[in-house]
């Protein structure tokens, strides 16, 4: 966040989503290297960053590209793959259920899968699901559990589960496969989770 100054107000509580980053990252354990990839809405500022931290100069790439239905794209993202357990019955009003992440691949293939949009179906599943405007054969996905993440203050004990999906799409509804590039999928996206890289 602290490559966008002055964009939105100070102590926003919606600042990332506003300004429509989203974010992942990768390490090369043997370079000691961290990979990180940054999508906004609006322009960066790096300068901030100290230049003994980068390894090279950040790299600015502005993304305009048309989607139209039937277009396969290859695909990587990684997710928070959660199920929410509804409040015990007698709980007080507005009571949030408790989010409890998936562990094993197999249910994280068919959180996802929750997500896909064959053709001719809605952006929403009955279920209240949002989709992401495209399908794939969920056989030739491949999916890797990822060390879980923490966080520093202010939300110390908060870890985050993980998981990396990649594959190819098949775009079925170009506006929703946008929203869902542009918006990201799942929870965890202040915590690098739910960006979908294409190529």
């Amino acid at each position: 966040m602290s490559g966008f100054p002055g964009w939105v107000d100070d102590g926003s509580p919606d600042a990332r989503s506003q300004m429509g980053i989203l974010s992942t990252w990768t390490v090369d354990l043997r370079q000691a290297r961290l990979n990180l990839v940054v999508q906004s809405s609006v322009p960066a500022d790096w300068s901030g960053v100290p230049r003994g931290a980068l390894a090279e100069a950040p790299e600015t790439l502005t993304v305009d590209r048309t989607f139209r239905i039937g277009d396969r794209v290859d695909f990587r993202t990684v997710v928070n793959p959660v199920r929410s357990i509804p409040p015990t019955p007698g709980s007080p009003p507005k009571t949030r259920g408790v989010r409890v992440p998936h562990t094993r691949p197999e249910h994280v293939k068919t959180w996802f899968s929750h997500r896909l949009q064959p053709s001719g179906e809605p952006a929403v599943a009955p279920n209240g699901v949002t989709r992401i405007g495209a399908d794939a054969d969920t056989e030739r996905l491949a999916l890797r559990m990822l060390p879980r993440v923490s966080s520093p203050a202010p939300h110390k004990g908060l870890r985050i589960a993980r998981a990396e999906i990649k594959g190819t799409l098949t775009v079925t509804d170009p506006k929703t496969f946008v929203a869902a590039l542009t918006q990201g999928i799942g929870h965890a996206r202040a915590y690098s989770c739910g960006l979908i890289l294409v190529r």
